[in-house]
């Protein structure tokens, strides 16, 4: 996905409020976009998402984009799972893989049992969940999180962070905003800053990994001609065991994400083994 000399204000005199923003953003990026209140960030991801039109520059995105807002309208006249089937329509799944795909989310993120429940007669939280599902389920090119962890329980929030690392992992191009600095810490494969005069600049971003506390080793077989993708979460160490084995070493606290990282990757990479270190025991 690529913004070239991207400007946006509202009406003919109005302020600037993002001016000249140069970005390019390839398959697997995870990529965080920062900045103060008020700053931009919004703006810079539904121009991304093709909501809104750029007042300069032009955006291209690689295909399919799919935008979690800062906020859900709950007062759409539809039930969790009619609304989610809907969306997977429009996103060109097929009816039995929309429904087959919206009550995977709707199960993973812990509300299958109110797929049938009007949108209205929600909580802010399960809204927000059916929010963030509407843009999972079709598994789009262009993965937009504006604040999408804000309402969301602690299991959903990891939910959603496997989901992000997932989405990039399987080739996609996701951008994040979120008002956690340490979301997705050691996952993201850059970060962004929008800057007051609305420009877009590069941030430093904390890659690191709290490596304390148990370790897991996971064992996988990487033949030459499917190499082990890059920025996998818990950035893990690699050790060769002959022939195309080798073994991953991870903060067991990424372990599932890791493993998803794995199997979703294309090819999917097949898992030999998963064992938590010895001397952890």
């Amino acid at each position: 996905m690529e913004l070239t000399a991207v400007g946006k204000r509202y009406g003919r005199g109005g302020r600037w409020i993002l001016r000249d923003v140069q970005l390019a953003v390839g398959p697997g990026e995870l990529v965080r976009i920062a900045g103060a209140n008020g700053s931009g960030k919004s703006t810079l991801l539904r121009l991304a998402a093709g909501i809104e039109r750029p007042s300069t520059g032009r955006v291209v995105r690689p295909g399919t984009a799919a935008y979690v807002p800062e906020r859900f309208p709950p007062a759409l006249p539809f039930d969790a799972a009619s609304y989610l089937l809907r969306v997977g329509r429009v996103h060109g799944l097929s009816a039995a893989a929309a429904r087959r795909s919206s009550g995977e989310w709707l199960d993973r993120f812990g509300i299958a049992d109110r797929a049938g429940t009007p949108l209205s007669r929600l909580s802010k939280g399960t809204c927000q969940k059916v929010a963030v599902a509407q843009a999972l389920i079709a598994e789009a090119r262009v993965l937009l999180l504006d604040e999408a962890w804000t309402g969301l329980d602690p299991q959903a929030r990891a939910v959603l962070d496997d989901a992000a690392a997932e989405r990039a992992a399987a080739g996609g191009t996701v951008l994040f905003v979120d008002h956690d600095p340490a979301r997705l810490a050691g996952r993201t494969s850059a970060a962004y800053r929008v800057g007051p005069d609305g420009g877009l600049r590069p941030a430093e971003e904390s890659t690191a990994v709290d490596r304390g506390g148990p370790v897991m080793e996971i064992e996988v077989d990487v033949p030459d001609d499917a190499p082990l993708p890059e920025r996998l979460p818990g950035a893990p160490v690699p050790t060769p065991l002959g022939g195309t084995a080798v073994r991953l070493t991870v903060p067991a606290a990424y372990s599932d994400a890791l493993l998803r990282g794995l199997l979703v990757s294309r090819p999917a990479l097949r898992v030999l083994a998963v064992r938590r270190r010895e001397e952890e025991r």
